[in-house]
């Protein structure tokens, strides 16, 4: 897609800083993030943006942000339809920032955007990402500290591409690395993974995550889960070779076993015993084939979501600054009907 396609996002003097500031039901920090947001970027002596993405929230953080628009000329609020998910927000934030350096923030302020002069300072030294890596992870019991240490590890030995470890969203991107982003069209995305694929020259720095100053997550460890899942089964296809193996060294044992049976049948006169063994096995092997046909159920229904090429969003809204005039800017239609078909 091309830039000029978006009417409404045109500036005058396009900002050399967006922020991408996708959010759900997270209305009680969004006051401490817009104003520690507003004190780092006013500090660096560029214009800048940021990009509030509204993923469906029903606690009326849409409303404060739109009033704040008023007094705020930098803030940005796209409203999208309904929940899509993060992944699809964060999409929706890169379609619509224009910086020519893009950081990616949460709203909970667990990244802090104190990081953010110092990732700046990576970028102008020609740094294409800038990728922040976590030291360690404030606030957060042991148990999904010590998931994420070994999910991070498990996904970077089984993706065909280097994923880091102990890193989420938190990055500054070039405008390079962003088209390179918006270039990908699936409809299962996993970002992570996607911003990994891309490539380009990356620069690690390292930070303190630090606890929610406000409200709670909403990432259960269901949907924490499924997230792991999409990103296994998105870059590796690992899972499915485990599957043929774990079904190769089962016919063996199987068949190995069985011709053991036979011989002590035939040679030595011996009844065949060992019932309640035997519905062990056969337990064993319908499970196993019940979690290979799952795991092929999942690549097969990856397919099928993305033969359908339902849109990956789409946008109830885009509320901008308040212009010279008075009045706030909102998409024509042809602009919305593009960013519905991405």
């Amino acid at each position: 897609m091309n830039l000029s396609e978006f009417p409404f996002k045109a500036a005058a003097t396009p900002p050399v800083i967006s922020v991408i500031v996708p959010f759900y039901n997270e209305r009680q920090v969004l006051p401490l993030c817009l104003d520690r947001l507003e004190k780092v970027l006013q500090a660096q002596g560029e214009r800048f943006e940021v990009v509030f993405v509204d993923d469906g929230s029903d606690d009326g953080g849409d409303q404060y942000l739109i009033a704040e628009g008023r007094t705020r000329p930098w803030l940005q609020l796209v409203r999208l339809s309904r929940n899509f998910g993060k992944e699809a927000a964060l999409t929706a934030g890169l379609d619509y920032a224009v910086g020519r350096a893009v950081v990616l923030l949460d709203a909970d302020l667990q990244d802090p955007p104190e990081c953010i002069p110092e990732m700046l300072a990576r970028w102008r030294e020609g740094a294409d990402v800038v990728l922040m890596q976590r030291r360690d992870r404030a606030g957060e019991s042991w148990c999904k500290r010590a998931s994420a240490y070994l999910y991070y590890r498990l996904l970077r030995r089984l993706a065909r591409v280097p994923i880091p470890t102990d890193s989420g969203d938190f990055r500054l991107m070039s405008r390079q690395a962003v088209e390179a982003v918006r270039r990908l069209d699936e409809r299962n995305r996993y970002m992570k993974g996607l911003f990994a694929w891309v490539g380009l020259p990356t620069v690690v720095c390292e930070y303190h995550r630090a606890p929610r100053p406000a409200g709670n997550s909403k990432w259960s460890y269901p949907r924490l889960l499924g997230l792991a899942l999409e990103g296994i089964t998105s870059f590796s296809v690992a899972p499915l070779r485990w599957a043929t193996l774990a079904g190769v060294v089962a016919a063996l044992s199987g068949g190995g076993y069985g011709a053991v049976i036979v011989v002590k049948a035939l040679l030595f006169g011996e009844a065949v015993q060992g019932y309640p063994s035997l519905v062990a096995l056969i337990t064993f092997l319908g499970g196993l084939q019940l979690l290979t046909i799952g795991l092929v159920g999942e690549y097969v229904g990856k397919t099928y979501l993305e033969a359908k090429r339902r849109p990956i969003y789409l946008v109830r809204d885009v509320v901008k600054p308040v212009s010279p005039g008075g009045e706030q800017r909102q998409p024509t239609r042809e602009a919305l009907a593009h960013v519905h078909v991405r």
